[in-house]
């Protein structure tokens, strides 16, 4: 059956969201730097959307009939589900801690990520702390979202799961606009990852272990091994120039 306030709400995350995402981000991008209750404001803005999209997805598809069950809030085989979880979220951690010692050899300050680990990761314990609560919102709500409400649609107006993993993945992948080609094309591999996982078992416990362990290792490794390449990086050309002036 065509729902058409949750085809509204589709149509909000597929071109709304990545939009308003990227604009944010360029914003940041402009600033030199960001200070701590700017940092602080940004976590809490992220949480009270992120959870407000969420309560209005669950309060639309709990008044149009479809049970949680369908949307992965269930786990029908718990062994699986826990196995599954624990291998998935080692993995993802494995793969965070190959990718970031990559990050920290880079000095090309234009990267997004290392903007991103300057400017928006936590820099202190009480921001670390802060930080820990959008992790467990992010991996909660967007795996709630993507895989769970945009992929049982998609699946559903498809007919097949395979329409409701792809476009979970695309969808998934085009909320992340704001990391460049790059970026888009590594999340949406992950997304495709996760969709498969929760198509497999049935549940997004995996998933939302795995995005919990991918975002924090992201936003507490990162900032210290970015500085630390920064500050120990060879001077550039123009630098050795004005140095020898």
């Amino acid at each position: 059956m065509f729902h058409w306030d949750l085809a509204l709400i589709v149509a909000f995350l597929a071109t709304a969201v990545p939009l308003m995402g990227r604009r944010r981000i360029q914003q940041l991008m402009r600033i030199p730097q960001t200070n701590k209750a700017e940092r602080l404001a940004l976590y809490a803005s992220t949480m009270a959307f992120q959870w407000l999209i969420a309560a209005l997805i669950l309060w639309r598809v709990t008044a149009d009939g479809i049970s949680s069950v369908r949307l992965g809030l269930s786990i029908p085989h718990p062994l699986l589900t826990s196995a599954v979880a624990v291998v998935l979220a080692a993995v993802i951690f494995a793969n965070q801690m190959y990718s970031l010692r990559h990050l920290g050899g880079s000095v090309d300050e234009r990267n997004i990520l290392i903007q991103l680990a300057l400017k928006v990761f936590p820099q202190d314990c009480v921001e670390r702390l802060a930080f820990f609560a959008v992790v467990v919102t992010v991996a909660f709500c967007e795996e709630w979202i993507y895989r769970g409400f945009i992929q049982r649609m998609f699946h559903d107006w498809g007919s097949t799961a395979l329409v409701g993993i792809v476009a979970s993945a695309v969808l998934f992948a085009g909320a992340h606009l704001y990391q460049g080609r790059r970026g888009l094309l590594s999340t949406f591999a992950v997304g495709l990852l996760f969709s498969v996982v929760r198509w497999w078992t049935g549940s997004l416990i995996p998933s939302i272990a795995a995005h919990f362990v991918a975002d924090l290792t992201a936003g507490y490794f990162s900032p210290s091994l970015v500085r630390a390449s920064l500050a120990g990086r060879a001077p550039s050309l123009d630098e050795r120039g004005s140095d020898s002036e």
